[in-house]
């Protein structure tokens, strides 16, 4: 299973990918529960928006940019949810989403992507990655990934699985010093 630091490279600069093109209010609905699965669950609700397979494919996208480790993936976080929430409301994504997904079923020759290896998904995604982070996002397929790409670190960072199991942000506290960063950068 792909390291966390693995599924960063894959995310890339989160701040160059976050556009916000929704209202934020959108990002607090994140906070009522009302796009978060509960830990272990691998079903996905219902999509409001896309198609089951549509919807199937955004998802397995998304966790592929965000895999779980030893905290929740993009799928327990509610992420799929919040990108079905947030396309259904924006007809420019809605393009961008139809375009992107009628070009990625083709790339898969009659097969479905979900039913792809994920070696054969991250074949297919990591060279749209790249693109996409040269600015290189002209086709329908970098288009999609950058669009899921962004959506999916929206959603997943601003969820309680993002931010609280995560990052360890836990609210409402006061620090009297900052502690030192420890980590790898």
């Amino acid at each position: 299973m792909a390291e966390r630091r693995d599924a960063l490279k894959i995310i890339g600069s989160i701040s160059a990918t976050c556009a916000f093109p929704f209202a934020a209010d959108e990002l607090y609905a994140q906070h009522e529960g009302t796009h978060t699965m509960p830990a272990g669950q691998a079903a996905l609700p219902e999509p409001k928006y896309f198609s089951k397979e549509d919807f199937a494919i955004v998802a397995t996208i998304a966790e592929r940019i965000i895999p779980a480790t030893d905290t929740p993936g993009a799928t327990a976080a509610g992420v799929p949810a919040y990108i079905d929430f947030v396309v259904g409301r924006n007809p420019g994504q809605q393009k961008v989403m139809t375009a992107g997904l009628a070009w990625l079923k083709k790339q898969t020759k009659g097969k479905p992507f979900v039913a792809l290896t994920e070696k054969q998904q991250l074949a297919i995604l990591e060279p749209l990655c790249a693109r996409c982070d040269a600015g290189e996002a002209k086709g329908a397929g970098e288009r999609l990934f950058k669009a899921v790409k962004a959506l999916t670190a929206d959603g997943y960072w601003t969820s309680k699985a993002g931010m609280g199991e995560t990052l360890g942000f836990k609210g409402n506290a006061i620090l009297g010093e900052y502690p030192e960063c420890l980590h790898e950068h």
